[in-house]
């Protein structure tokens, strides 16, 4: 794999990150011009599930090997998870030249319907509008969903607005959040010229 971008660089489309703590050891590749593929080893079950389904329907080539301390709360893991995709996502973007920037999805699960825009401004920001009913899906703990997204969009240095129009399911709604994220994502990365998309002429 290509070693990461930095500023001032050109987008390479791919990265790996690497973060140790007293609390969680994540390894992650990403490549924005993948095929779908997912790789995921780490012990949050739901994660995975939804990670899988992000790299699919962003048409990214994701890997995660990653272990934490989830007997005392999956918290931890799962929000240096979304931290080092933010931060991979980033790498791999370099000065954000020849991309669209801007991304939009809607995106239904059967009775739920989540939409998700994205602004890849190097100016973090996150908003999520959502009721998710359940406190659990299975052994995960719905209110991770935020932590996940906020720590990406944190990282990734971009404006992420999720919200839940309406649903009644909270896998359904989580699902949605994640896919229509995906979807975002792969459009506002998607060629668009060759010029850094700012009138300011840079995107940091």
């Amino acid at each position: 794999m290509n070693a990461p971008a930095s500023a001032g660089d050109a987008p390479r489309w791919q990265a790996a990150v690497a973060r140790r703590t007293g609390e969680t050891d994540v390894r992650l590749t990403l490549n924005l011009r993948g095929s779908g593929r997912a790789e995921l080893e780490f012990p949050v079950p739901f994660l995975r599930h939804m990670l899988h389904l992000f790299a699919v329907h962003g048409r990214f080539d994701l890997t995660v090997q990653a272990d934490g301390d989830v007997d005392v709360d999956d918290h931890h893991l799962v929000e240096d998870i979304g931290l080092c995709l933010g931060k991979a996502l980033h790498q791999a973007l370099g000065d954000k030249r020849g991309i669209r920037r801007y991304g939009e999805r809607h995106t239904p699960m059967d009775e739920t319907l989540a939409r998700a825009v994205i602004d890849l401004s190097g100016r973090p920001a996150f908003v999520l509008h959502a009721n998710i009913p359940a406190q659990r899906v299975g052994t995960f703990p719905t209110e991770l969903v935020r932590e996940f997204f906020k720590s990406f969009a944190n990282e990734g240095r971009m404006a992420l607005h999720l919200a839940v129009l309406y649903g009644e399911d909270s896998h359904h709604m989580i699902e949605a959040l994640f896919k229509a994220t995906a979807a975002a994502l792969r459009e506002a990365t998607s060629p668009d010229g060759d010029a850094v998309p700012s009138s300011k002429g840079v995107l940091e």
